[in-house]
């Protein structure tokens, strides 16, 4: 609700703006052609994730995980990295902070692991494996919209190196602190039979035909919308009741709406001068770890969403741009705010009795993410 207010508020703050003349009503236009379908990704592929863990989806494929683990702790964990990359990858960084992680939990707490390594593995991977796809992460749905790219593959192109050592930096790091709980065995539960095979199946299928039409360079929102009616239509039928109105995001709609709006006011106010002056220019190795550096700072500052807003006029070419959002997805590991991921992360840990200390959450942090998006832009400084 929080959110919501705040959307509300800054809302308000853009209607004045426009009023005062502030905000050019076409530049407004402007700014709600370039955002409407990013929005309306985010609430169809909402609803596409939520829809899927009520049928089973998640959980079924965390249960077969365990399986083919063979019991061996180290390789259930390798097996939840994969899973967890191909989440944030195809179905966002939220869907695997919201609804991959409480599975991923469960499964751990039933086979009588420690948690923690799995709850920290999902949300760090959320956020630095959100640099693979351009809809991993509503900040790459911006950025490819500045690059050009009507390709996936070519984003892909551009920043999958940085993301292989942005995954593999975070998995390192809990390899080594909790090295202790991820050895030995474990006996693998049973898997459950899903209560409705009918609509296991029906979002089975969905999911899986979904992934492809998410890379084939059709706009984002025109698949994903197309299989949340699909979605909404089976369960309409065999579970009408799972249908809820809390599962779209409106809270983020209102808040990403409102902001949109008032960066771009400020925009006008000439803060891009300011901006290029704190964050440099060039593309040599030094500049884009200046990039990336004021992107990883400004998001653990303010959230990685107007860190990226604020800063994008400031970047100003591919490779640069490609550094900024290794430092407002990659680096946003420090405080909770630093990205809606994280707190909605946190809420669920908290819902299944799990408590991690935001201090050793963020002294973790202030490990993990220098160095992950320091080695990131040094790659993509290496290949770009």
């Amino acid at each position: 609700m929080r959110l919501a207010i705040l959307g509300l508020v800054l809302l308000v703050v853009g209607a004045v703006a426009i009023a005062t003349g502030l905000l050019p009503v076409p530049e407004a236009a402007d700014v709600g052609a370039r955002v409407w379908p990013i929005l309306l990704f985010v609430v169809a592929i909402t609803v596409v994730a939520e829809l899927a863990a009520e049928a089973g989806v998640f959980t079924a494929l965390a249960s077969r995980l365990a399986v083919l683990s063979g019991g061996r702790t180290v390789a259930l964990w390798l097996l939840v990295v994969l899973f967890a990359v191909v989440s944030t990858a195809f179905l966002s960084l939220d869907t695997t902070a919201v609804l991959l992680t409480p599975v991923v939990v469960l499964l751990a707490k039933h086979a009588g692991l420690p948690p923690l390594p799995f709850a920290l593995t999902t949300v760090w991977l959320a956020n630095t494996g959100s640099l693979l796809l351009p809809v991993s992460n509503l900040t790459n749905l911006l950025a490819e919209h500045v690059l050009g790219f009507d390709d996936p593959l070519r984003f892909l192109g551009l920043l999958g190196l940085p993301a292989v050592v942005a995954i593999l930096v975070p998995c390192a790091v809990v390899a080594i602190v909790f090295r202790k709980d991820l050895r030995g065995r474990f006996t693998p539960p049973v898997p459950d039979s899903p209560t409705d095979p009918v609509l296991f199946g029906a979002a089975s299928i969905v999911v899986v035909l979904l992934l492809p039409f998410l890379v084939i360079g059709l706009p984002p929102w025109i698949p994903a919308t197309g299989a949340a009616v699909l979605l909404i239509a089976v369960t309409a039928i065999r579970r009408p009741r799972a249908l809820d109105a809390r599962m779209i995001p409106w809270q983020l709609v209102l808040f990403a709406s409102g902001l949109f709006l008032v960066v771009e006011a400020v925009h006008a106010l000439g803060s891009t001068a300011v901006l290029e002056a704190i964050a440099g220019r060039g593309t040599d190795p030094i500049a884009l770890l200046r990039m990336a550096g004021t992107g990883l700072v400004s998001a653990n500052v303010v959230d990685n969403l107007p860190a990226y807003l604020a800063l994008e006029p400031a970047a100003g070419s591919p490779l640069r741009i490609a550094a900024l959002l290794i430092g407002v997805n990659a680096g946003p590991l420090i405080t909770p705010w630093a990205s809606l991921a994280t707190l909605l992360w946190h809420a669920r840990l908290r819902s299944l009795d799990v408590h991690v200390g935001w201090g050793r959450y963020m002294l973790l942090g202030l490990v993990v993410a220098p160095v992950t998006v320091v080695l990131a832009t040094l790659v993509l400084a290496l290949v770009g």
